[in-house]
């Protein structure tokens, strides 16, 4: 096998590509060349010493090799230093441009809603058409610099939580009654179960229903034609509670489904469908879900349907350990 075939065996290339960095600059390549180098220093080193008695020449020989070894090492360490650099650059620069397009973005959303009130007299009916239209995209962008920001909150490892007790299978109640209009849109009914009693769980509100949300909104846009989409709400054990979101929709490939939680990710069914999205609902919600000790998962057949489900300790566990109104450190490896 030739060194290159090598190389793309073990996915060296297409780390290398992603980077955006030469060869010589790519660590996964510094770092297998550090490997062999190690490797090869270990053999030449016993085949000499066993050949020459004299223990300087061996000296100066490890000695060589050793500055060779720590030589790529540093190698390795800088290029990892600038590609955390760059990507820490890059989550200021996101966090910046987001807190600019804010501004703008909510000026147009009450211009949008003075316009189509009653303050500044009737306005025909292609005419609201047209203002709907560019108010829907409107909310459309504030929900994407809203998502934006909290990316690069969690890329920074803190998320801002202001927990509180809250009934869940309440909370899931609200948000399907939020999207009932677009379930009847797109043909869809929703069938929902809950679990009586069920303690109350110690979380942050807002994003928990953010979580919840996000499940359903994408069970009702990816089941295409006619279909259902059935919500529970049950004791998972004597300490959490687990909300399931199970749809009839187009289904997750098996090869893609170790990407569901990353950034931007969108399976190559789903970008058939031309259905809107950032890929960024899954990546949040399991940060969320990781700063106040719940879990998420999944599982999916293409063609077949999916079942999302996620688990939230009961107050009586979680409440001690969530401060209240403060930054959140997260899992930085929920990417």
């Amino acid at each position: 096998m030739a060194f290159g075939d090598f190389l793309a065996t073990m996915n060296v290339y297409s780390e290398c590509k992603r980077y955006s960095v030469r060869l010589i600059e790519c660590p996964s390549f510094l770092f297998l060349l550090m490997g062999f180098t190690t490797i090869a220093a270990m053999i030449g080193t016993y085949l000499i010493a066993i050949r020459y008695t004299e223990p300087e020449f061996v000296v100066i020989l490890v000695s060589g090799i050793t500055v060779v070894i720590f030589s790529i090492g540093n190698m390795v360490v800088s290029s990892f230093e600038r590609l955390a650099q760059a990507s820490r650059m890059k989550t200021e620069f996101i966090s910046i441009v987001s807190h600019q397009l804010r501004t703008p973005l909510s000026s147009l959303k009450w211009s949008l809603n003075l316009l189509t009130g009653p303050h500044l007299g009737d306005v025909n009916q292609k005419q609201l058409d047209y203002l709907n239209i560019i108010k829907e995209s409107n909310e459309r962008m504030i929900r994407l610099v809203n998502d934006l920001l909290e990316v690069s909150r969690i890329e920074q490892g803190r998320i801002i939580l202001n927990p509180q007790e809250f009934s869940l299978e309440d909370l899931v109640q609200i948000v399907i009654n939020d999207l009932a209009g677009l379930a009847q849109t797109n043909n869809v009914r929703v069938f929902y179960q809950k679990e009586e009693n069920l303690p109350k769980v110690y979380a942050d509100q807002q994003k928990i229903g953010f979580v919840v949300q996000n499940l359903l909104d994408n069970a009702i846009k990816y089941t295409k034609g006619r279909g259902n989409v059935e919500v529970r709400v049950e004791r998972a054990d004597r300490n959490t509670v687990r909300v399931l979101v199970k749809d009839q929709g187009i289904g997750i490939p098996k090869a893609q489904q170790l990407q569901v939680f990353k950034k931007f990710f969108r399976s190559d069914n789903v970008l058939k469908y031309q259905t809107e999205g950032s890929g960024l609902g899954l990546f949040i919600a399991r940060a969320i879900l990781e700063s106040v000790g719940g879990q998420i998962g999944f599982d999916s057949m293409e063609g077949k349907g999916s079942t999302f489900w996620f688990t939230l300790p009961f107050a009586t566990i979680s409440k001690p350990s969530v401060g209240i109104g403060r930054e959140h450190p997260v899992n930085s490896t929920a990417s």
